[in-house]
């Protein structure tokens, strides 16, 4: 156990007693514990094997490679439809963690050899996703701007190209593009 961790499992959550017996699991599974984004992550030779989080509806363990893992149990979920690597396992009560002890076990050795092997998983490319249009009309008119998103990492593009393309209406999207362009131009990301 990681003292810098403690205060996430000691602060009052409607989720406590399931974090506890999930930190237990996973620290038997010889993963050194740390801290995260916030959240217990636990590693292989510095390697972010798992992590615990927890939702309003659920919480859950979160396998970093978790597309690379076998699921003969069939209880790995994406969480959304632009998570390309990530897979939770996701829990309502503690009852639930407790049947399915050996089974998370089984999970986070697998996800261990994973990591052990070297797997990765081949990411879609940033020219794979859609571009607004109205986003696409501002690099073909304003080529700073162009320039600023062409140097952005990769995962930059990718959370700008998804928050510019998701809303319907044509003047959410270009209001969103307008309030971020500064930003862009700034080299900054999306949440930066």
């Amino acid at each position: 156990m990681n003292p810098k961790v403690d205060f996430y499992f000691n602060k009052p959550s409607k989720w406590q007693e399931e974090y506890e017996r999930l930190r237990a699991i996973i620290l038997d599974c010889k993963l050194t514990e740390e801290l995260k984004w916030g959240c217990p992550c636990y590693t292989f030779e510095g390697k972010n094997i798992v992590l615990i989080h927890g939702f309003k509806e659920y919480c859950a363990l979160l396998f970093f490679k978790g597309v690379l893992l076998n699921d003969p149990n069939g209880i790995l979920i994406q969480q959304t439809e632009n998570v390309q690597v990530g897979r939770q396992i996701r829990f309502t009560n503690l009852l639930e963690i407790i049947n399915m002890e050996s089974i998370l076990k089984a999970y986070i050795y697998e996800a261990i050899e994973v990591e052990r092997a070297g797997l990765n998983v081949e990411l879609k490319k940033v020219t794979e996703f859609k571009i607004a249009a109205e986003f696409q009309d501002k690099l073909n008119h304003i080529p700073a701007l162009k320039t600023a998103f062409e140097a952005l990492t990769p995962g930059r593009q990718r959370a700008y190209l998804l928050y510019f393309s998701a809303p319907k209406q044509s003047k959410t999207r270009e209001a969103r593009v307008e309030k971020y362009m500064p930003q862009i131009l700034n080299g900054k990301g999306l949440d930066d």
